[in-house]
């Protein structure tokens, strides 16, 4: 039997403003579509992938006409069509540098009573806050507890408010400890890092408390500047060793850190989806046993190559270096 992975997010439908640009926007599928099409090109061959999402009824039937064509991909037991309008969400860049960013619609978040016959079905988890509303604390907090594989999480929008508008704000995350001691491991940006150490300290020293037993991996981008991660002193890149530490009350020696440069940058590329495409890239191969620097290595390539992809649409063949119609199955 397959092994089979769980990838909890939410499908936005994108309006992608370059106001550098004299183009019309891009109207895209975005959000969590940026990890599966990852998933479909990096994860080793025998894996199965089982979305774990709500959608819309507005844009169920395209949504599910989407996910059809992403390679290795089951919808069947974990998309749930809801009578909510599905997310939407407007972007504007100015020279490669989102200014702005503002949700309409949104479907509802997940609670464990939901997930958990699902969850029963997967080998390993990951969850990728598009939202922000995936999941609450407490149901975050249930699935820790009611799945025994490995757990990564990118944490990107628990950092960002909704405004009266629907304006995204970026603000730091109440009860962030235990919040990271949900998950092995996390990923977020380098503001997000400052966001969540901005009364603590040092950002960097922080991290370096907070990993051990619970909280083994901490990733955080760095955009062009690569990648940089603090690990717990007995991390181990195999993700099915991480559940093993989680009972322990402490681990001998102190936490370890790195950086892995990027060594290609794109000039004029979008940069939607790239953390996304970086943090799925990255559990894709430390589940194919790759060492966690060859791991970020590769992560940092698929992001940059992300970054000349406009849209997630056919992502999974561009990460492939396979050409795709822009407008094949639209």
């Amino acid at each position: 039997m397959s092994p089979v992975l769980g990838v909890i997010g939410t499908l936005v439908w994108d309006t992608i403003h370059r106001h550098d640009e004299p183009s019309a926007p891009t109207r895209e599928w975005g959000g969590i579509g940026y990890a599966l099409e990852s998933f479909s090109a990096n994860l080793p061959p025998a894996w199965e992938i089982v979305p774990i999402m709500k959608v819309g009824r507005d844009l169920s039937e395209e949504a599910f006409s989407y996910l059809a064509r992403i390679p290795r991909l089951r919808s069947d037991p974990g998309v749930t069509v809801v009578p909510e309008p599905n997310n939407r969400v407007e972007l504007h860049y100015r020279e490669g540098r989102r200014e702005g960013e503002r949700l309409r619609g949104g479907v509802p978040g997940w609670q464990w009573f939901e997930l958990e016959p699902v969850v029963s079905l997967c080998d390993a988890i990951y969850v990728n806050f598009i939202s922000g509303f995936e999941l609450e604390l407490d149901v975050a907090t249930a699935l820790r507890v009611g799945f025994s594989g490995p757990l990564y999480a990118d944490l990107h929008s628990l950092f960002l408010g909704v405004g009266r508008e629907g304006d995204r704000i970026p603000q730091p995350l109440p009860e962030w400890a235990r919040w990271l001691r949900a998950f092995d491991a996390v990923q977020m940006n380098e503001q997000e890092l400052h966001l969540l150490a901005q009364r603590e300290g040092d950002p960097w020293a922080v991290a370096a408390r907070v990993v051990g037993p619970d909280l083994q991996l901490m990733a955080v981008t760095l955009e062009d500047r690569g990648a940089a991660y603090v690990a717990s002193a007995g991390f181990e890149p195999d993700p099915f060793a991480w559940p093993r530490l989680r009972e322990r009350l402490a681990i001998p020696g102190a936490a370890r850190s790195g950086h892995v440069a990027q060594e290609t940058v794109v000039e004029d590329g979008d940069p939607t989806g790239c953390g996304d495409v970086w943090g799925s890239t990255l559990y894709a191969r430390l589940l194919g046993g790759d060492e966690l620097s060859v791991a970020m290595k590769r992560a940092n390539s698929m992001a940059a190559r992300n970054a000349a992809h406009r849209g997630a649409w056919g992502l999974h063949r561009h990460l492939r270096g396979q050409m795709a119609s822009d407008t094949e199955g639209r």
